[in-house]
């Protein structure tokens, strides 16, 4: 019997895949763009992703679990695919080494300052290799283990509550922001990797909780996201906020224990597990379209070759805000993919249907 991912482990691996290093950032960006009460614009995020997720849903039910890959190849000759192929795999392969490199740049800058970065580049890059060449049912029960391991600290939120004051919020909302269109992107982006749920039909439950589990997992990072805006919003003003580089790493150096220092750079390194299980999913994304080009090839020497490529082009940004203008960009490449690709096979769907009646 084949093994298949059941509906609890994909709305963890749908979490797990959105989470990552934007969350280090995202009050001060909700501060700067959004104004007063800019936790608030989270909310509309999370119904569009929601009614992203009910497209990705309607290629699942209209295609009845099938690949993707297989849908697009009913309906185009695959040469002709191929540069669409070769342009989803430019796009992850960057979109989760640029990922990696900003995780690493931050624990190098707080951690190890005087190490060359790219040796803990290496180290993560081997880490996801080691992950990727399992398959997705490994990925997704390491995504599982990660997710029990990091879940208590959602907790640390209540330790700075006796700092948290309603009076900070103010009763405006969204006043005295701007660039409003790009930092919707910019938060938007926050939200990215549920679009990799568009790979997993052939490998998940059919059990009918399976598009509901992908809506739960982001739900589940939306209310997690809310908290946080929502405690950044109450202890610190909205001008300290924008202040701020790093308001989540601000608020954990809050919590302090006799017995241990700094233990906002310990807790940092727990979120190598979330980046990890992002990058790992959006190489892994690539891989699976690697594939299709190179369907020979065995799959470890295709992912060596993948990972090789992004990390001799991981040289090539050297600082933070170098990454963060990859990041800014291959974001919003990924949200036109996200929206784009399934409505792409929903229209090559319904255009089967209709062929198929015809025939009959």
């Amino acid at each position: 019997m084949t093994e298949k991912i059941r509906p609890f482990n994909l709305a963890v691996l749908v979490y797990m895949s959105q989470v990552g290093i934007v969350v280090f950032t995202l009050p001060r960006t909700l501060a700067d763009y959004f104004g007063t009460n800019g936790w608030l614009f989270l909310i509309p995020c999370f119904l569009l992703v929601s009614f992203n997720i009910y497209l990705i849903s309607c290629v699942y039910r209209l295609g009845k679990g099938r690949s993707v890959f297989d849908i697009l190849e009913q309906s185009v000759p695959k040469l002709l695919l191929y540069p669409l192929y070769a342009a989803l795999i430019t796009v992850w392969m960057l979109f989760g080494c640029v990922i990696g490199k900003k995780y690493v740049l931050l624990f190098q800058m707080l951690a190890f300052p005087t190490t060359n970065p790219m040796v803990f580049k290496l180290m993560f890059d081997l880490l996801a290799f080691m992950l990727i060449i399992k398959g997705i049912y490994a990925i997704s029960r390491a995504a599982t283990m990660f997710f029990w391991i990091t879940l208590w600290m959602y907790l640390l939120l209540l330790w700075v509550l006796p700092d948290f004051n309603w009076v900070r919020l103010t009763p405006f909302i969204l006043q005295g922001g701007h660039d409003q269109i790009k930092g919707g992107l910019e938060v938007y982006g926050a939200f990215l990797g549920y679009e990799m749920s568009l790979l997993l039909f052939p490998y998940i439950s059919k059990a009918k909780g399976s598009m509901a589990a992908i809506q739960a997992g982001n739900a589940y990072l939306s209310f997690s996201y809310i908290n946080l805006g929502l405690i950044s919003f109450g202890i610190f003003s909205q001008d300290q906020l924008k202040q701020l580089l790093y308001p989540l790493l601000d608020i954990l150096a809050y919590i302090q224990f006799p017995f241990v220092e700094r233990l906002e750079n310990l807790l940092y390194g727990f979120f190598l597990f979330l980046v990890l299980i992002t990058a790992v999913m959006y190489w892994w994304g690539a891989l699976e379209t690697a594939r299709r080009i190179l369907p020979r090839l065995k799959q470890q020497v295709l992912t060596f070759m993948l990972l090789g490529i992004t990390y001799s082009i991981s040289f090539i940004p050297k600082t933070i805000d170098e990454v963060n203008t990859w990041i800014g960009f291959l974001g919003n490449v990924t949200i036109g993919i996200a929206f784009g690709l399934p409505l792409l096979l929903i229209t090559l769907l319904l255009i089967q249907k209709k062929g198929e009646k015809r025939d009959g």
